[in-house]
């Protein structure tokens, strides 16, 4: 019977040594392999443009939701090179220069043009896992969550997207594709790329 017990207990252990957690693709494990990715982790960028700018760009969402906020402000100027007519010099205002003097690079602040980060992708929940061999396509849902005040403005009602990522299973356990990929098993930057508002 002690015999038997040992057996058992090498058995158990020898199992458990041959297979890892990450043999088995779970919607745990693809959770946790896409929120800990660098490309799901990467922050939204807003690019800000002052000086002199084209209609097309004075009148896009985000600068009217600034320009709502009171933080930019515009007068009607030629347009030199800049184009299509009519033009605007965009500015920020005193609350403007308050709420982005933190968020601005310290080397950005003589440049008309500067890039801030406003927004994270927040994992809502692995929806759906399809398993073909070593080849799987996990379909997720997340959103973005604003990082700062001027986030909160562009990024407001926390719309959910639908994304499907590809895995591969290697020897070493499941993993995420990156990089570029074809659309079956597509990549998480192409899935996030490709990713469309939830009904």
């Amino acid at each position: 019977m002690r015999n038997f017990r040992l057996f058992l207990v090498l058995s158990f252990f020898c199992f458990s040594v041959a297979c890892s957690p990450r043999d088995f693709l779970t919607r745990r494990l693809a959770a946790d392999l896409i929120a800990a990715s660098e490309t799901f982790k990467a922050t939204q960028q807003f690019s800000l443009r002052s000086g002199i700018i084209s209609n097309k760009d004075y009148l896009s969402p985000e600068y009217l939701v600034l320009r709502r906020h009171g933080w930019i402000t515009g007068a009607n100027v030629a347009c030199g090179n800049v184009a299509p007519p009519p033009c605007w010099d965009v500015a920020l205002t005193p609350i403007g220069i308050e709420t982005f003097r933190d968020l601005v690079p310290s080397d950005a602040t003589a440049s008309q043009y500067f890039s801030l980060p406003v927004a994270r992708r927040q994992l809502l929940a692995v929806t759906d896992i399809s398993k073909n061999g070593n080849v799987a396509d996990v379909d997720f849902q997340w959103k973005w969550v604003p990082v700062n005040e001027v986030g909160a403005a562009l990024y407001t009602g926390g719309v959910p997207y639908n994304s499907t990522v590809g895995f591969r299973h290697y020897d070493d356990g499941w993993r995420l594709l990156e990089g570029s990929a074809p659309k079956s098993n597509q990549s998480l930057d192409d899935a996030l790329k490709n990713a469309e508002p939830t009904q």
